[in-house]
């Protein structure tokens, strides 16, 4: 059991945790949601003991073994894969020693009567019975298929944990930590280093595990498929409830309309006790009767509504002059590092106004494209062409970490700023909800997701033509995510994107890459139409299905792709003219509402001009209007693609 009680955090003085309680059972799969920098990963590391909590207890029942993948772990060297992995077997390895060493000593004695060789039999007997019944002769078969299922192969068994990236090394931790046989899991982005296979394994292993599971995500399928509860952190308080994701929103939305029409009615309440005690409070007959209300108004207890926020990225993407028709040519083009090829052979163009998702296993060539794309990385063989009047907007998967720790949120921006947009930096940093304090905070005290807006921010002080996202949505809560998405639906230039999240990619691209074998599959239609193909009900599945219904024919596809593009850009097209036409209108008004000021003023024109200027205004917004009432009937009559 896993108990909190009243737990409020405290950190640099600033309240990150205030008055947390719940209690998690055995087979309470939970996940633990809430906007960045609320305060997850804070608690999550309250909970396996490595911070105090400022107020109230955090209680495990005694014997109970905790696993806790946190996102920031100090990595050691000098270690196999295998080596570091058995590593979770401390008292396995430790009683496997014991039984090496008594062997050793049994070969070599020869007093087989003597009660000194007796009792080395009877312990080495008592060895056996207990390793037998710790598992000793299952963990190094159940190290290999946990190593499996996360992706590694038997290649890289016995390589060096140094050699592998940060992404890999987080896996093996995981390894261990599932490996062990804890009792209590508590996981912080499990899933940000998986690739589709891995996921998939790892949400099956979760479903049979028995344990408490108390687990960080913002992957929504995830969490979906593998919780059966929620709780929700808030700056005011926390939501519970026993269902996934999904679930729990549509009944979070469903209380807190009921609160706010309880909180209505009990405003009207007080409203009518306040008239009625400022009516008799005065009067001698009705003094009594006025003071009963008084005290019956100080002991109703205000029932709180936690406000719907509003407050939400509005961003979009800034435009440069339109490239050449040919954006990206690559022939014949080859990437190795050392021995290991990752790209053969590849050829592919990208033309101008294309918006492609790259999809494929952690290792297939996705990311180091992506490189040689913007020219951080040049091909072993082979060549790329980038296109005329090309401007390329890259956003690293781990962009976040060339920002400067000691740098505040406000320095950062500046400094990536010059003269023609430093005006607009506060703007810009609003828009990624950065506002009022939050502006002089120190970067190395943001979360992973608060980091990622920040990086996001930046690319906004400059105009593209082309944008290459590796990974942009680590980190990004699953509010901020489908802003994002809605910002690059809108962007009207070249688009590439590399990601495993569905519901991220649905409708945001008009082809997918498949990376595969150190090649490349070009599949037209988003993703939804790529799963289709591939008969997969799950982007989590892909890998796992082949492929058994003949394809549509390819004049058939091309047609639909086609169909889909245009229908596509149009969307994207009526989508920004509304939203000129809505800012054009809001302006408008404004304008209108201050003639109607000055109408009514105490001093009103008798310009006959100034009339005519209010009617001409009049007619403006009318103008508007209708165009915005047009435009939105012929985006609604859009068929869904």
């Amino acid at each position: 059991m896993l108990n909190l009680s009243d737990v409020s955090i405290r950190l640099g003085g600033n309240d990150i945790v205030r008055h947390v309680s719940f209690q998690l059972n055995p087979g309470d799969k939970t996940g633990l949601i809430g906007r960045n920098g609320i305060g997850k990963s804070t608690l999550l590391k309250a909970i396996a003991g490595e911070i105090e909590p400022a107020e109230g207890q955090i209680s495990i029942l005694k014997g109970h073994k905790t696993g806790y993948l946190k996102q920031d772990i100090e990595f050691e060297d000098g270690a196999t894969v295998l080596e570091e992995a058995y590593k979770a077997f401390d008292e396995i390895q430790s009683i496997e020693n014991k039984l090496k060493s008594v062997e050793n000593e049994l070969a070599i004695r020869t007093d087989y009567e003597s009660q000194a060789y007796m009792q080395l039999l009877d312990d080495y007997h008592h060895l056996q019975e207990k390793f037998q019944l710790i598992g000793g002769y299952q963990y190094k078969g159940n190290t290999e298929k946990v190593l499996k299922g996360l992706g590694f192969t038997e290649a890289d068994f016995n390589k060096p944990v140094e050699s592998f990236s940060g992404g890999w090394r987080m896996r093996i931790e995981l390894a261990k930590i599932l490996l062990q046989d804890n009792d209590i899991l508590l996981l912080d982005e499990p899933t940000n280093h998986l690739d589709i296979e891995s996921i998939l394994w790892f949400e099956n292993f979760l479903k049979n595990y028995k344990g408490i599971l108390l687990l960080v995500s913002h992957d929504q399928m995830f969490l979906d498929n593998v919780t059966n509860r929620t709780i929700e952190l808030t700056p005011f308080k926390t939501y519970d409830f026993p269902k996934p994701y999904s679930e729990f929103l549509k009944i979070k939305a469903e209380l807190i309309e009921k609160q706010q029409q309880a909180a209505k009615n009990q405003a009207k309440e007080i409203k009518e006790m306040e008239r009625l005690i400022e009516k008799f409070r005065y009067k001698a007959t009705k003094a009594s009767f006025a003071q009963s209300l008084i005290k019956k108004l100080d002991k109703i207890e205000r029932i709180e509504v936690e406000e719907v926020s509003q407050k939400a990225m509005n961003i979009q993407f800034p435009v440069a002059q339109a490239s050449g028709k040919i954006v990206f040519e690559m022939a014949h083009l080859y990437k190795s590092y050392g021995n290991k090829e990752v790209l053969k052979d590849l050829n592919l163009i990208i033309t101008k106004g294309e918006r492609l998702a790259f999809v494929g296993q952690n290792g297939t060539g996705k990311t180091t494209l992506s490189k040689i794309m913007v020219g951080h990385l040049e091909p072993t063989a082979g060549h790329i062409k980038v296109g005329h009047n090309v401007n390329i907007g890259y956003f690293a998967q781990n962009q976040s970490a060339y920002l400067k720790p000691d740098l505040t949120v406000l320095e950062t921006i500046e400094a990536a700023s010059d003269d023609s947009n430093r005006a607009k930096v506060r703007d810009i940093l609003g828009a990624f909800l950065f506002s009022g304090d939050d502006v002089h905070k120190k970067v190395g005290v943001l979360s992973g997701g608060e980091r990622n807006r920040l990086a996001l921010a930046i690319m906004m002080l400059q105009k593209f033509n082309v944008l290459v996202m590796d990974e942009p949505t680590n980190h990004l809560d699953i509010p901020s995510k489908n802003v994002l998405q809605k910002a690059l639906l809108q962007f009207e230039g070249t688009l590439i994107v590399v990601s495993h999240d569905r519901h991220f990619l649905q409708g945001l691209t008009d082809k997918t890459i498949e990376f595969k074998d150190k090649s490349i599959q070009v599949h037209l239609g988003d993703i939804d139409y790529f799963l289709q193909e591939r008969q997969a009900e799950n982007f989590r599945i892909i890998e796992q299905k082949k492929e058994s219904a003949e394809p549509a024919s390819t004049a058939k596809k091309k047609t639909d792709y086609t169909q889909r593009k245009a229908g596509r850009k149009l969307r994207r097209q009526l989508t920004n003219r509304i939203q000129k036409v809505e800012k054009a209108i809001e302006q408008q008004e404004a304008i209108i509402a201050d003639m109607e000021t000055i109408l009514t003023s105490s001093n009103p024109p008798s310009d006959p001009d100034f009339f005519a200027d209010y009617e001409t205004a009049k007619n403006k917004l009318a103008e508007w209007m209708n165009e915005w009432e047009v435009l939105q009937t012929e985006l609604e009559e859009l068929p869904e693609i």
